[in-house]
Parts: structure tokens; sequence; C-alpha cells
């Protein structure tokens, strides 16, 4: 899990999983996966087995806005421990095109460094 995502207990233990998960889902005007892109702030998963993602988009006119919250909910109940998921759109902080990951840059064709 990349260092800038925050997690509680819970959710490490299914970091792996939650990252295949988020990897799935695109950001259909930039090409590249949420996760790589940097868009997910948080995740929390709580004894109910209910999940809390927080994440940003690139800007508020982002056609991923309406999208990518259902695809969130519907890929994270796929995941053993999860049954029921809440997505949280925050826009402070801002998303910065700092928060691609290294992957991510090369796969955009940006300076990874």
């Amino acid at each position: 899990m990349r260092d800038d995502i925050k997690l509680n207990d819970r959710a490490a233990h299914l970091a792996d999983q939650l990252v295949k998960k988020l990897e799935s889902i695109h950001d259909s005007e930039i090409g590249l996966d949420i996760y790589n892109l940097g868009l997910i702030y948080e995740i929390n998963l709580d004894a109910q087995e209910h999940c809390t993602v927080v994440l940003t988009f690139t800007g508020i006119g982002c056609e991923c806005v309406e999208t990518v919250p259902g695809e969130i909910s519907e890929k994270l109940m796929q995941i053993a421990g999860i049954t029921n998921v809440t997505v949280e759109i925050v826009w402070s902080p801002a998303w910065k095109m700092t928060r691609i990951s290294r992957f991510g840059r090369i796969a955009l064709g940006v300076n990874p460094n």
C-alpha cells in the first residue's frame, strides 16, 4: 500500500486485496487507475465490516465523480470481510500531480522523478 494512504489496522490487513481492486478502477479521462493516480486518501474498516474510503478527484468537473464511487463499492464488496462501503469525496487537500505514483508517471509518459 502507498505510504500516502492512511489505513486503520483492519484495513491494513486487507491492503493487498484493496490495492488489487483499486487498481482495476480507472479514471476514463486520464486512462490510469485511481490507486496509482493518487486519488485515494484514506481507507478504514470497522468491526461490522463497513469500509469507508476517502478520495478526491483531479477536478470538480471530472466525469468520474458520477461513476467511480459506485465502482469502488462494487469492487471492494467482493473482498471477504467487507460487506458495506461508503465513499466520501473530499476536495481538500486538493489533488496534485505529485500524488501520481512512480508507476503511474511511467504509464502516462511523465518524468517519474
